[in-house]
């Protein structure tokens, strides 16, 4: 995916915005006009209800996608989201954040439409210096489309962890120790796009797009940034004489989150790139030798 990720999926266009006191501490919850430019799909992605919804649409001509207008560099940031429903085959759903350039850093949600009846599959990634491939990919314990849930990323110095409706599904922890690139000197933009990846998103390809369900549709609400550190000007907010590191710059995983990380790890995880020998037939990767 990583070409697909550098050249074809967002438009990496700079939007030069005022600064305020509000944006240099994080978004206010849930106005997509003031916290999101649309970058792809022209009317295909729209800000509705005085900009606490927004619809990202695909039809066979084109899919369709936003950016932050701020950039973070660390942050706890939350957006629900409410899937493409029925035969969503074929189509992905990304939610992530992505710094610039050819080294670029990427802590990635994807949701790989199915059959209608058929679950969702939630692809996960973390690139660092444009190199990625640790992959997990998860069975949800719902419906996707029936309702919006949240997805979230806490990103601090020493961890990344996932959480789904605040249930954690994966952790990435900082290993530089023992030489795996860590992304925490890049910051990152959110973005989401709604595409056609009917050559490899649902069973590797064999099935494809049903262009006679477009257009297709999902749906963003109550995004909350406003616990991160917004980069502006080489600069962080958080980097202030009277900034007081908040819990969330060094939270981890308490004993309670770690069992249900555990949970759902043993009875929703489908694909885990440090389990697959087939695929590391060398040995696996230094982080997958670490408890």
């Amino acid at each position: 995916m990583a070409s697909f990720l550098a050249s074809s999926r967002v438009p990496m266009s700079v939007v030069l915005v005022s600064f305020t006191l509000a944006s240099l501490m994080g978004s206010s919850l849930g106005n997509f006009y003031q916290d999101f430019d649309i970058v792809w799909g022209d009317w295909r992605a729209m800000i509705l209800n005085d900009g606490e919804l927004l619809n990202l649409n695909l039809d066979q001509a084109s899919g369709s996608g936003f950016q932050s207008k701020n950039e973070y560099l660390f942050g706890k940031i939350d957006m629900q989201l409410k899937l493409v429903p029925g035969n969503s085959a074929g189509t992905v759903t990304a939610y992530y954040l992505q710094s610039k350039g050819s080294a670029w850093d990427e802590i990635d949600f994807e949701f790989l439409g199915n059959l209608s009846g058929d679950p969702y599959i939630l692809h996960t990634n973390v690139y660092s210096q444009g190199k990625g491939d640790k992959e997990q990919q998860f069975y949800l314990w719902f419906d996707p489309t029936a309702d919006f849930h949240t997805y979230s990323i806490l990103w601090n110095p020493q961890r990344i962890i996932f959480f789904v409706d605040g249930t954690p599904i994966r952790e990435f922890k900082n290993m530089e120790s023992i030489g795996v690139p860590f992304p925490k000197y890049q910051p990152m933009r959110l973005y989401s796009t709604l595409w056609n990846a009917d050559n490899w998103a649902t069973r590797g390809g064999l099935v494809k797009t049903d262009w006679s369900q477009a257009p297709f549709t999902a749906s963003y609400t109550n995004f909350n940034a406003n616990n991160s550190c917004v980069w502006f000007n080489g600069s962080s907010s958080c980097d202030t004489n009277n900034f007081s590191p908040p819990s969330w710059l060094s939270e981890d995983l308490d004993s309670a989150n770690l069992d249900k990380l555990q949970w759902v790890q043993t009875n929703n995880m489908i694909y885990n790139y440090c389990t697959d020998a087939k695929r590391f037939p060398q040995g696996f990767p230094p982080e997958c030798n670490m408890s």
